[in-house]
């Protein structure tokens, strides 16, 4: 049996935690118990797409894992140094592809033992868990919009 997307409306798999379409957080029915089910990936030395568990990546350290968007769902990015760009200059730590990210729209800035996400002045903004951020501390499952692209937090 499909379930429907909240905000599209696209018919999804049974049990989907995102819309595959937007990316939008499907609600688990009351006693449903939902489990993530976020699959990652790294690109192979080959050139090839290797999947890896998202235990896997998250159990090394936080993570930014791709939701939804420019068809990069699932790619994984782990937080290995204290500061991560995100952006559209093709060599921002993250690179997203999409005219309504700015060059240098974001950076991920571990400040203690917290991650924390900064807007960088975008033009059109930074979003953490739907909310319009300028600098943000990060939880765990906490969902970024930077543009298309829809990333989760995965962190300790």
């Amino acid at each position: 049996m499909a379930q429907h997307c909240p905000e599209c409306g696209f018919a999804n798999a049974d049990g989907a935690n995102y819309c595959q379409r937007c990316g939008a957080f499907m609600a688990v029915p009351d006693g449903a118990g939902g489990v993530d089910s976020t699959a990652t990936y790294r690109i192979s030395e080959a050139g090839e797409f290797e999947e890896l568990p998202v235990e896997q990546v998250a159990s090394r350290g936080a993570v930014l894992v791709i939701r939804a968007g420019g068809g990069r769902a699932g790619e994984a990015f782990p937080l290995e140094r204290p500061r991560l760009t995100v952006g559209r200059r093709p060599d921002s730590d993250v690179f997203l592809d999409d005219v309504t990210v700015s060059r240098d729209h974001a950076v991920v800035v571990k400040r203690g033992e917290h991650y924390y996400l900064d807007d960088c002045g975008s033009l059109n903004g930074t979003y953490v868990n739907r909310r319009r951020i300028d600098s943000q501390r990060l939880n765990d499952g906490d969902e970024l919009q930077i543009g298309k692209y829809k990333l989760a937090f995965l962190g300790h």
